[in-house]
């Protein structure tokens, strides 16, 4: 079990876990795995685990984290920042990135056969996109600026007097983003019962 230690083995295990109990569905029901529409199905799971990836982490900085940091002190930010964000933030940009361009093609692809709930997953997807650009608008070049000033912190350079404002507007963009992920998620879910 020592794959279960290193997160990305554990996610490969996921995914080989995933392959088998696909081939034991498909045995099990006597389904051809030609019968299946392979494409929708893989968009759909890149979808669906990007963007779980990506909504999970939004709520995790605007539920958890963000009064988590509030309560500690220059120095204890200034471990804390550097080592926690950059990789909780590039796991957040790529499951946007991700979420939004397999969403598209998935969008693309569902209605180009005839799928139902267009609108609604449209209102959904333009409510995602709108969420990607301020990852990538505001959030992201504004928590980069502020983890190289803390970081530069802690080796003894005072912090810029912009960094509160960074901080403000990726806060907000941030939780722009948490409220709108609220409509979006239930159009997301809503579009297969609509017709």
């Amino acid at each position: 079990m020592k794959f279960l230690e290193d997160p990305m083995q554990t996610m490969g295990a996921g995914f080989a876990l995933a392959v088998l109990l696909i081939v034991v569905y498909l045995g099990l029901t006597g389904i051809d795995a030609g019968e299946a529409d392979w494409a929708q199905l893989i968009l759909r799971w890149i979808h669906f685990l990007a963007g779980i990836t990506w909504i999970g982490l939004l709520y995790f900085f605007n539920l958890i984290n963000a009064s988590f940091l509030k309560s500690l002190d220059g120095p204890t930010k200034n471990i804390v920042i550097p080592k926690l964000m950059p990789v909780a933030l590039k796991w957040f940009r790529h499951g946007a990135t991700v979420t939004v361009l397999a969403g598209v093609l998935l969008y693309g692809h569902m209605y180009h056969r005839g799928g139902t709930g267009a609108v609604a997953l449209a209102i959904g997807g333009l409510l995602g996109i709108i969420m990607m650009g301020n990852v990538h608008g505001i959030i992201w070049p504004n928590q980069r600026k502020i983890i190289a000033a803390v970081t530069a912190a802690a080796q003894g350079t005072p912090a810029p007097p912009e960094m509160a404002q960074w901080g403000r507007s990726a806060l907000l963009a941030s939780r722009v983003n948490f409220m709108l992920s609220i409509p979006m998620l239930f159009f997301m879910g809503a579009g297969s019962h609509f017709r």
